[in-house]
């Protein structure tokens, strides 16, 4: 994405090459350490700043602002010195249902502070418990810290069912554009702006003719629908897969630890494409999936939502098919930069 659209690098308050997945057990497995080549990293900005920037670019192109009404949530957190270099360059990812029924929680490393936050789709009340749950998990590394800014975001958990009206079209967060494993949407926001912005520029043959909304559809909403449907209703599978139960995030966990995951992962989160993989390790990768399934003891509709995506990916079209060495866990660990 910094290369992509252009982010200054200064923007960038860390360089993160290392990431910690914790289990509901407290199963550890380091991600990245020996995946991720020297000059790759997951940077870390503060939303505020990029969001400023991008309005500021935006406005210099000639864009006119319109003030609106703005379900995760997430506290910053101030750690002394000591503990602050815990966090250098490593985030940190837990699952379990004591910090999120349907999603995950996270510790990310900022400028001078901690972003500790959860996410989930399911009543709003509910999520200050388990915020709680994510500052018990890890109460021992940012003990002595004090929380500077508490913030909640919501998260479109699927793609509207309309995301063209008349000469109206949504992009990002408001046509839904967030991949449910992993709140992911900043990448998909700018991506998918820029498409519409070019679909516009396209239809109105360089602002000579009226826009409509067919020309909307054929430009805009099939392209983003022939490159990244399949991906979103792939990692859907994935989140009934792995985030339904603690059963299934044990398996995740431990099939994190798989050093041909991990690096298809971070090809894949790194420029945002599907890698492609070799056919007998990604056929590996499926039978040691199961193989995690039964010593997790996973069984009912986490079984079967594996089934589905596994002969999804075996029997899908060849155009469209997904790679799943890159989505089984791919944006699962790296997605909210929030």
């Amino acid at each position: 994405m910094i290369d992509e659209f252009s982010i200054p690098l200064h923007l960038i308050d860390r360089h993160v090459t290392r990431m910690k997945i914790i289990s509901p057990s407290n199963l550890t497995v380091d991600f990245g350490s020996k995946t991720l080549k020297s000059h790759e990293f997951i940077p870390m900005m503060r939303r505020e700043v990029l969001d400023s920037f991008l309005r500021s670019r935006a406005q210099s192109n000639g864009a006119q602002f319109i003030t609106g009404l703005v379900t995760d949530i997430e506290e910053r957190i101030k750690l002394p010195d000591e503990k602050m270099e815990y966090y250098h360059n490593l985030a940190e990812m837990y699952v379990g249902n004591d910090v999120s029924p349907d999603f995950y929680a996270w510790v990310f490393p900022k400028c001078d502070h901690v972003a500790v936050g959860t996410g989930t789709v399911c009543a709003r009340r509910d999520i200050k418990v388990y915020q709680r749950g994510i500052r018990e998990r890890v109460k021992e590394k940012i003990k002595g810290g004090r929380v500077i800014k508490v913030e909640a975001h919501p998260i479109p958990e699927q793609p509207r069912p309309r995301r063209v009206r008349g000469r109206v079209a949504l992009v990002g967060d408001a046509a839904g554009y967030v991949t449910k494993c992993s709140g992911e949407g900043i990448y998909f926001a700018a991506k998918s702006g820029r498409m519409c912005g070019e679909a516009i520029v396209k239809a109105s043959e360089g602002g000579e003719r009226m826009v409509s909304e067919e020309d909307l559809k054929r430009e805009y909403l099939r392209e983003w629908d022939n490159k990244y449907v399949n991906t979103f209703r792939f990692l859907d599978l994935l989140q009934r897969v792995f985030y339904g139960s603690d059963v299934g995030r044990e398996a995740l966990v431990e099939l994190c630890g798989d050093e041909y995951v991990q690096r298809m992962t971070f090809d894949s989160y790194l420029y945002k494409k599907m890698a492609s993989g070799d056919t007998w390790d990604d056929v590996k990768l499926v039978l040691n999936t199961f193989g995690s399934f039964m010593r997790c003891k996973v069984v009912g509709r986490e079984m079967e939502a594996l089934k589905l995506a596994t002969f999804l990916f075996f029997h899908g079209e060849e155009e469209g098919r997904v790679d799943v060495a890159s989505l089984l866990i791919s944006t699962s660990c790296f997605g909210n930069s929030e």
